[in-house]
């Protein structure tokens, strides 16, 4: 793998250990990502900025390799002093959004570009984009420190595919509450106008008038909310399985900036 030259800037380099357990066991469960993997001749995974510690790297090879045993894993990280030892399966090297020179068939890309500016996306995509193996997929994201409020982007060669949002159930009041954590492609969008902004109050609203169930725990309440979602024309993606978390994935047209 080339390390010289690798494309992007230094970030903070936030991480800890579950961090980005939401969008792992979404992955894990996602019908995309499950056919990306199974189907790849040669099955290699991309952490892009993996930050000051390699544990998420860790953590999300394992996950996925219950999906595809045979899976690599490499992390990339633009800061050399953050280029640990390989360990547990798992390569550790310097690189940026050209990807060291790899071709993997998935990419995850947590807390990156959030940090550069909206304007630098649209770009940083299609380079990403650019470097995957047939039929791969990349996932944008990003969260809070501790992992509790979620959202990513999930993109395969031609663009962007859909939006999830994803959550503690005991830790958010209402669905806007995930404003905050968006993606950079989105993050500047709540503004009303905006078909982001439309969906976070078509959530609050659901979710207000599903409250008669909040006696019965929020998993319970969020479940309802979906499908008042889906009642009032929301093209609510279904998920494989329930999930323990409160997860919105809509397609990316109904959230696409306009």
């Amino acid at each position: 793998m080339r390390d010289k030259h690798p494309v992007g800037v230094i970030t903070r380099g936030t991480t800890g250990v579950n961090r980005l357990r939401r969008s792992d066991r979404w992955a894990v469960h996602s019908a995309d990502v499950a056919r990306a993997l199974t189907d790849a001749v040669d099955p290699l995974v991309v952490d892009l900025g993996y930050g000051a510690m390699p544990v998420t790297t860790l953590e999300l090879a394992a996950r996925l390799r219950t999906v595809r045993t045979d899976l690599r894993m490499v992390g990339l990280e633009i800061d050399p002093e953050r280029v640990v030892p390989d360990r547990d399966g798992v390569v550790f090297a310097r690189g940026g959004f050209e990807l060291a020179g790899l071709r993997p068939v998935l990419i995850r890309a947590f807390n990156v570009l959030r940090q550069y500016p909206e304007e630098a996306v649209p770009a940083a995509w299609e380079r990403l984009r650019g470097g995957l193996a047939a039929g791969g997929l990349l996932i944008d994201g990003t969260c809070d420190e501790l992992g509790r409020r979620c959202a990513w982007v999930l993109l395969d060669e031609h663009g962007p595919r859909s939006l999830t949002l994803a959550w503690n159930p005991f830790h958010v009041d209402v669905p806007s509450d995930l404003a905050e954590r968006l993606p950079k492609a989105l993050i500047h969008r709540n503004v009303p106008g905006e078909r982001i902004h439309d969906l976070l109050r078509t959530a609050d609203r659901a979710w207000a008038m599903s409250a008669p169930h909040a006696a019965f725990g929020p998993r319970v309440r969020w479940r309802v909310t979906l499908d008042l979602l889906r009642a009032h024309g929301v093209p609510v993606q279904q998920q494989r399985r329930r999930m323990r978390d409160c997860v919105l994935t809509v397609p990316w047209s109904a959230v696409e900036p306009r």
